[in-house]
């Protein structure tokens, strides 16, 4: 059941009006019948040469008679193609002048044949069989017409005594000779259930086997091993029509075959599919692609829906290669990647002629653009059909398809960039990609490298440095968000001694092997180079990175000494167009970028600045937030020093804004500045990024499918955003109060290692490491007191409550006043933000007694020591218990004492949620 998945009707009316159809009116045109078929795409104009093959081929199709055709669906499910099979061959018969009476019998005798593994879905393909033909004679049902439409069997269970018993009024000669085809054929199907319409039953004497299981023979001797022959006669007669079917070649085969990857098929199925299909193993949709193209007669056609991985994927390629040498592809529709509703499988729908053509343009239709389900699908399809100039309908041969490294059918790109593969040398030529190192676990061997002591990382080293180092952790590119030209240093490993324990763990996981198996490319380590994400469900993105770096197999890296200009060239149009059909699903791997060809240009020096820019811009972008190991202080903070001073602020802000009226305070006003520089930032990188695509369009001689612009979301670097940038703020501040950040130095003050109190002059950090977090204002340096102290310390007393104005309104909680909307945020949403940030790895830990926010303090990891716990719960804990008593006798006193009624209600509920 989970290889079945319903074709859509429109699909199926496509597949048989492509194969069957198109056979029978290629050898007899007629105008009449093709205007029944909406989805019949008209063959591709041809050039004279192809013209003169196709019609000596259809010489062949014209003396096809109606009943000498055979069609069959060898994955029929409950008979929906079968169905539409049927329609279509009544249409052929009665435009040769069949009654619909006589054409009805015809085509359930001589024409139709159908085959599934699932005996219930069988049952019900043959009601639909009956149906159909009951549509067009009434009297069918009366008629003892069986259809040729199967449950597949297997030959398990049959008793090869009893076959001996058969061959009534046969020669002794025929017998031998029937028993001997018989048993090769029980064989053969032995399992059957297992492998359904991909066994190849050998072709055998038919006649001679139908002769024989027609009856026991008169001079057989009965024993009691004989009681049963009759039932297994019937068995075994079963068994001969079905193997006739499953032998026989057929005109037309039309199905929508299982889809099931080599991991999920049982180890029989998968030695089997290993035996007799080694090349086509990947998934069991290709081998039935190539199981019926074998069954399937020279110059009849193939119609097929299937997952459209074949078409790009490396382990599909010998599939493509018997496509292109062995058939000729006459159309496809490629579908959008979730189109089909039923379930998350990219998919293409497909007819091929069974024999070779060269230089034939096949039709293709491109819906990968189009959201929307298999409806707006359908939609575009007919759109396509009715005018090829739609910008989704393409005319190809697969000639050219061969041009590409891999031969994926790329049928929508120019004839310029076919040369260009054909012509140029490749990526692969001239830099060295390579797939990074597998850690085994990478619980124990990595980490954010903001969870370690800043002192235990080697930042920069080279691979002979690293040896000689006694520090554990290094830098490790391994994927992240997509970002172009530079960032995503999340992650740093245990490279300690050389890997050693990462190395003797891989061993372990080699079974006693050696690590290679695990640790790969050890040569690249440590080299500077181009990385990107090896999965992505966003846009290829490329970036630089520096001398200093592990790589693993979430991040594929490529050395060499042109790295500037191949990142340019991995970040253009250039490349998504490639990659389009070199890596079109989630997956980039380092087979796919070397592919991509490479041309060189009199503007390198110009490419090489730009590039350089580029990464200098996105660099700047990344190192502005905390998450960078290069971060030094928060911009809005940044810019405070430039502009304010106690005297000046006022001044400061005539000379920027010319005294506008809507900037009230410096955290405004630095943002507004902090903004202008993003946009900036912004407007500089896409400037540069559209510049380059002009540069290698021209290069690439790609000026008519291509255009340099590009899509401001396309752009990496980030724009201000209010809420995000004062929430950071917010935990830039934090960090200031806890010590791992200093207003007096630039970047990471403390980290782990030796605390430096000299560090630490404008603005104290707490003392103690642990900082509470309380409902309301019990203490003056509680961390909403001690955020207040951290604005006025950076911006100022004077302007002191219109910048707290600002940040509350920016944070949007609730409160009447901006001091109770800033609590309410540290109360509610400050540590989830931070979870966030840090990637559910956060370095502020949060103790939290529960939902009712009776006791919440925030302490700094890299300052934990064994007196944390005994200091929070002596210091802070029972001091917030005094705290409650006291408050809890206070609300008492109002209550008892108090004649406004009000007071006391609000006391009583007070008093209500403090017990």
């Amino acid at each position: 059941a989970a290889t079945q998945l319903f074709t859509p009707d429109w699909i199926v009316r496509y597949m048989v009006e492509n194969s069957l159809g198109r056979l029978w009116v290629e050898g007899h045109p007629n105008e009449e019948l093709k205007k029944n078929w909406k989805y019949y795409l008209e063959e591709a104009e041809q050039e004279p040469q192809v013209q003169a093959q196709l019609a000596e081929i259809r010489k062949e199709y014209a003396a096809l008679r109606p009943e000498e055709l055979k069609v069959i669906d060898p994955c029929m499910g409950s008979g929906h193609i079968l169905v539409y099979l049927f329609d279509v061959l009544m249409q052929i018969y009665e435009s040769q002048g069949w009654t619909q009476r006589e054409a009805a019998q015809s085509i359930v005798q001589n024409n139709l044949y159908g085959l599934d593994i699932d005996d219930r879905a069988a049952q019900l393909a043959y009601f639909a069989v009956m149906m159909k033909a009951r549509q067009y004679d009434r009297r069918f049902l009366e008629r003892g017409i069986v259809p040729h439409v199967y449950g597949i069997q297997e030959s398990n269970g049959i008793n090869r005594d009893h076959i001996k018993l058969f061959g009534k009024g046969m020669s002794q000669l025929e017998k031998n000779n029937a028993l001997n085809q018989l048993s090769e054929m029980l064989d053969v199907l032995r399992d059957a259930k297992e492998y359904g319409s991909i066994l190849d039953v050998p072709e055998l004497n038919w006649e001679l086997l139908h002769r024989y299981t027609a009856g026991i023979d008169d001079s057989a001797q009965l024993t009691l091993e004989s009681v049963g022959a009759d039932e297994t006669l019937a068995q075994v007669r079963a068994l001969v029509e079905q193997a006739q079917v499953m032998a026989q070649k057929y005109h037309a085969v039309t199905t929508n075959p299982p889809y099931m990857g080599a991991s999920n098929m049982n180890a029989r199925l998968n030695q089997f599919i290993k035996d007799y299909y080694p090349d086509y193993k990947s998934d069991f949709f290709s081998v039935f692609m190539i199981r019926w193209s074998a069954m399937t007669l020279p110059e009849g056609y193939c119609g097929f829906f299937t997952p459209y991985v074949w078409m790009f994927i490396q382990s599909y390629e010998k599939l493509r290669q018997y496509l292109y040498n062995q058939c000729t592809i006459e159309t496809l529709i490629q579908f959008e990647y979730s189109a089909f509703e039923e379930a998350t499988v990219p998919v293409c729908t497909l007819a091929f002629k069974n024999s070779y053509v060269a230089r034939e343009k096949g039709c293709y239709l491109r819906l990968t653009e189009f959201r929307g389900g298999m409806e707006v699908q359908r939609q575009k399809t007919l759109e396509a059909i009715a005018d090829h100039s739609c910008g989704f309908y393409y005319e190809q041969t697969v000639n050219n398809f061969s041009k590409i490294p891999g031969m994926p059918v790329a049928y929508w790109v120019s004839q310029k960039l076919y040369d260009d593969f054909e012509a140029l040398p490749s990526l692969g030529d001239y830099m060295d990609f390579k797939k990074g190192m597998s850690t085994g676990d990478n619980n124990r061997f990595m980490r954010a490298w903001y969870e370690v002591c800043i002192s235990g990382i080697g930042y920069g080293y080279s691979y002979e440095q690293s040896q000689d180092s006694q520090l554990k952790w290094f830098p490790i590119n391994s994927g992240g968000d997509r970002r172009k030209w530079y960032g995503n240093g999340y992650y740093v490993a245990n490279w300690q001694y050389d890997g050693r324990e990462m190395k003797d763990n891989a061993t372990i996981l080699n079974h006693g092997g050696h690590w290679s198996r695990y640790i790969v490319n050890s040569a690249k380590l440590f080299l500077p180079g181009v990385t990107w994400n090896a999965i992505s469900s966003a846009e290829f993105g490329a970036r630089y990175f520096g001398k200093g770096y592990l790589f693993s197999s979430a991040a594929m890296c490529g050395f060499g000494e042109n790295e500037r200009t191949i990142l340019g060239i991995l970040n253009s149009c250039v490349s998504a167009l490639c990659l389009s059909f070199l890596a079109p699903t989630l997956n980039y791997g380092a087979e796919q970028i070397r592919k991509i060809p490479y041309s060189t240009s009199d503007e390198a020096q110009e490419i090489d600045a730009r590039v350089s820019e580029c990464i200098a811009i996105s660099k700047a972008d990344w190192d502005a937030f905390e998450t960078s190991w290069d971060f030094e202080a928060h911009p809005i903070v940044r810019w405070s020093r430039n502009l304010w001073d106690a005297t000046s602020i006022g001044a400061t802000m005539n000379y920027y804004y010319g005294g506008h009226p809507e900037v009230h305070s410096p955290v405004e006003l630095c943002y507004m500045l902090w903004q202008g520089k993003c946009n900036e930032r912004f407007k500089k990188l896409k400037a540069n990024e559209e510049e380059l695509n002009r540069i290698f369009i021209n290069i690439y001689g790609l000026q008519d499918e291509l255009t340099p612009e590009v899509a401001d979301k396309d752009v990496t670097v980030r724009k201000a955003d209010l809420g995000r940038d004062i929430r950071s703020l917010i935990s830039y501040a934090v960090g200031c109060m806890l010590g791992r950040y200093s207003l007096d130095v630039d970047g990471l003050a403390y980290a782990g290692g030796e605390w430096d109190d000299n560090k630490y002059k404008t603005y104290l950090p707490d003392p103690d490491n642990c900082i509470p977090i309380t409902d309301e204002p019990y203490f003056e340096d509680d961390i909403v007191g001690r955020f207040v102290n951290f604005i006025r310390t950076v911006y100022g007393e004077e302007t002191l409550e219109e910048n707290l104005d600002f940040i509350a309104k920016a944070l949007g909680n609730k409160g009447d006043t901006s001091r109770e909307v800033i609590r309410n945020y540290f109360l509610n949403d400050f540590i989830k933000d931070h979870i966030k940030i840090y990637q559910k790895r956060p370095i502020y830990w949060l103790f939290d007694s529960g939902k009712q926010n009776g006791f919440k303090a925030l302490v700094y990891m890299h300052r934990w020591n064994a007196d944390t716990v005994g200091n929070l719960r002596v210091e802070y804990l029972h001091r917030m218990q005094r705290v409650y008593e006291k408050e809890i006798d206070r609300m008492q006193d109002i209550i008892d004492n108090s004649q406004d009624n009000r007071e006391v209600n609000q006391a009583s509920k007070r008093r209500e949620m403090l017990l």
